[in-house]
């Protein structure tokens, strides 16, 4: 028997089949490639009926691999913060906004000046800001309020899926919990943001744990999945809180951190009771009923990369990373902010633009490669500080760092801590399977332990090294966007 994961990315969408104890089959994956759609003024969406046909394409092909015969449930984690409106009728009639989109700064700063913040955290998990739906919303309403109209309903890219598969747009409490309107302890649409934004728990989807699973598909896909007819299709998730799963940090004695597209670190903890304090600078997200998920992240990750290789398109990388290795820490004479989507943790400055400074004429391609990869790990560095304590197991994970042994040696000496490095480089699918394989099987997620490609130690003069770079990135910050009142 197997699992079906659905990981629906920043940057392409899958489609993977997994055993019986949540191993990978061998050439049991599908992906589609795609992009936001990124504007000068801070836009970034996607069109949602385009991504749900490159999902849909995704699972066309995978089901004509001979272990698809058997699967025995769906998952499903998707790329989060996102929102789109649809009509009556159940149709896009707006694109689907991402994290990443910016243009609502300016109500995100008026919500920051007028709501008592830390309460605001502490309920929602997320303070207000252009990745949430609260500055989102009024955002849209000031400036297209024809179109905000025209949206009976604001779901997320995961419910307009199921809306289309089952007939009903329904929400994870992992996925609402990345929206900013989720309150942390009802688990329902959190009252006081909807009458400040006035709207009513009607205009957003159902709330659900992840294992009120959905069968019995819809005619048209019925007919065109017929093996998946009778297959329960559980809740999407979160694809940060998951992808802890899939590295196999699963308790709160374990710091994880991801580099995808994106970036991030997380400690999950379990405590069905009562949510965790959220620190300040972080955010509180959750992987299902009964585990929290207390960390921060970074628009920046892999993306640095396709960034570099547009400015620099005929370096060899390869040899870019063999030449840094070689090279001290911090041997370029930059300093590196590399805020190039906005802040998100631990600033949350929505305005924040990425920043390289020290510039001569003497700077090389290969100085500009190691201070962006640098200047992200101070950051990741600078979040994981916030944090009351710093487990002593960390372990990191995701594509971008499972292809760049470099740029984990940086972040090891940015911490100026041991990290493992776990091999799979599907994290967030593996963690889908992991959570399938609990819900079906009543395999403990804690039983799930990865393989470690590699553990890495910070080396002295680095980390010291690292640390002065820090110090100047902070200051940098500061001078250009210091504490707002």
């Amino acid at each position: 028997m197997t699992f079906l994961t659905i990981d629906i990315g920043s940057s392409s969408t899958r489609a993977l089949l997994f055993d019986d104890h949540a191993h990978l089959i061998e050439g049991a994956a599908t992906s589609r490639k795609y992009s936001f759609d990124n504007t000068p003024d801070g836009g970034s969406t996607v069109d949602a009926d385009s991504l749900k046909t490159r999902v849909e394409d995704c699972i066309d092909e995978i089901l004509e691999h001979p272990a698809a015969r058997d699967i025995r449930a769906v998952g499903m984690a998707t790329f989060v913060g996102n929102v789109l409106g649809v009509g009556s009728g159940g149709q896009a009639v707006t694109p689907i906004y991402t994290y990443a989109d910016t243009r609502s700064s300016e109500d995100a700063e008026a919500l920051y000046q007028t709501v008592d913040r830390d309460r605001s955290l502490q309920r929602t998990g997320c303070p207000p800001h252009t990745a949430y739906h609260p500055a989102r919303l009024a955002w849209l309403r000031r400036t297209e309020p024809e179109t905000f109209a025209s949206a009976s309903k604001w779901i997320d890219f995961a419910a307009y899926l199921y809306a289309a598969w089952f007939g009903e747009a329904l929400c994870s409490y992992s996925v609402a919990s990345w929206s900013g309107l989720l309150n942390r302890e009802t688990l329902a649409w959190d009252a006081e943001w909807l009458e400040r934004l006035g709207l009513e728990a009607s205009h957003f989807p159902r709330l659900a744990d992840f294992t009120d699973a959905q069968q019995g598909l819809q005619a048209a896909y019925a007919a065109r999945w017929p093996q998946l007819q009778a297959t329960p299709f559980y809740l999407a998730f979160g694809d940060g809180a998951v992808a802890n799963v899939g590295i196999g940090a699963t308790s709160s004695q374990c710091l994880a951190i991801t580099v995808g597209t994106t970036a991030a670190v997380r400690i999950l903890h379990e405590s069905p009771d009562k949510p965790p304090t959220v620190p300040q600078g972080l955010w509180g997200y959750r992987l299902d009923n009964t585990h929290h998920l207390l960390g921060g992240a970074t628009s920046e990750g892999g993306n640095t990369f396709q960034w570099l290789r547009s400015l620099f398109p005929t370096l060899d990388f390869e040899r870019e990373e063999e030449i840094v290795q070689q090279r001290p820490a911090d041997a370029h004479g930059l300093t590196c902010l590399p805020l190039f989507n906005g802040e998100r943790s631990p600033g949350w400055n929505s305005t924040a633009a990425g920043t390289l400074h020290g510039l001569r004429l003497s700077t090389t391609p290969t100085d500009i490669f190691q201070a962006v990869l640098e200047g992200v790990a101070l950051r990741l560095a600078l979040i994981a500080a916030q944090l009351p304590t710093l487990p002593d197991n960390i372990t990191i994970g995701g594509g971008a760092a499972v292809e760049s042994p470099l740029w984990v040696q940086m972040i090891c000496n940015a911490l100026n801590h041991p990290v493992q490095l776990v091999q799979a480089s599907e994290s967030t699918a593996q963690g889908v399977a992991v959570m399938l394989n609990a819900a079906v099987n009543g395999i403990p997620i804690t039983d799930y332990r990865p393989a470690i490609d590699r553990t890495f130690e910070p080396q002295p003069e680095n980390a010291r090294r690292m640390q002065a770079a820090r110090e100047r990135q902070q200051a940098i910050y500061q001078r250009l966007y210091a504490e707002r009142p």
